[in-house]
């Protein structure tokens, strides 16, 4: 007899609006049932405090109601330092930002920005958040730099001091205000179902207007796929047992879990 298939998981979804397109676009594919639940883009911009509202997201959960909570974030920032699992377990993928749910892999991340240095991507999400909120202004300028960027510079340089001393912590913010600088390209990640949305020209029109070159790159869904889907195999996911602690580590794992 032909084994009976597994039964779909009952998964509960938070994660950052900046996906929202491509995690209901999954999210209506995939075998498992899944409750969604997304927060205002820019909670990495002060990590601290949106580590602290994830958190309140995580404990608001009921106890048992799901098989597994997934966190639609990466280290961004070291949004994740310290989250702490309840009762149920939580999933989170290897990544170093929300730029490697959109690119299939922290491989094809680590490659993308080593080819392409000084380059700015963009993605329906980047491009709607403002307008999600209710801001007005055009989506180029607006989603180059998020509100809170100054905070989360901060908040680099007070990690940075505290790990390297603080000269070696203004040498490297001075390192990264130099690369910001002097961004030459801006690349839209591209979708089939995101093409209906017109974002190539909006993202042409922010390119001509600071002088990059204009890129077009098709994405790759498979590692969000593969964290709605299942399995979480642990070279991409971070599962995160009831009642452990996530901190960042400084290898291709990007988190693990506390001692």
């Amino acid at each position: 007899m032909d084994p009976e298939p597994a039964s779909p998981a009952f998964v509960k979804i938070i994660a950052c609006e900046i996906a929202f397109r491509e995690i209901c676009h999954l999210a209506a594919r995939t075998p498992n049932v899944v409750d969604l639940e997304f927060l205002t883009q820019g909670l990495h911009d002060t990590p601290a405090a949106g580590c602290a509202e994830l958190q309140r997201r995580i404990d608001a959960v009921p106890d048992g109601k799901y098989d597994a909570i997934l966190i639609g974030y990466g280290l961004c920032s070291s949004i994740l330092n310290g989250l702490r699992a309840g009762p149920t377990p939580l999933v989170i993928p290897r990544a170093h930002d929300c730029i490697t749910f959109f690119l299939g892999s922290k491989e094809h991340y680590q490659q993308c920005f080593t080819e392409r240095p000084g380059t700015y991507y963009y993605t329906s999400g980047w491009i709607e958040c403002r307008k999600r909120r209710g801001n007005a202004v055009q989506a180029g300028f607006s989603g180059f730099m998020p509100a809170g960027a100054a905070a989360a510079r901060q908040n680099d340089f007070d990690v940075w001091a505290k790990k390297y001393g603080e000269e070696q912590a203004r040498y490297l913010m001075d390192v990264m205000a130099g690369w910001a600088a002097h961004y030459t390209h801006g690349v839209l990640i591209d979708f089939d179902f995101t093409r209906p949305l017109a974002l190539e020209s909006q993202v042409r029109q922010v390119c001509d207007e600071r002088g990059w070159k204009f890129e077009a790159l098709p994405g790759d869904l498979r590692l969000l796929e593969r964290w709605i889907n299942g399995p979480w195999t642990d070279s991409e996911f971070l599962v995160v047992p009831p009642g452990r602690q996530v901190v960042p580590c400084a290898d291709d794992r990007i988190v693990t879990l506390a001692p």
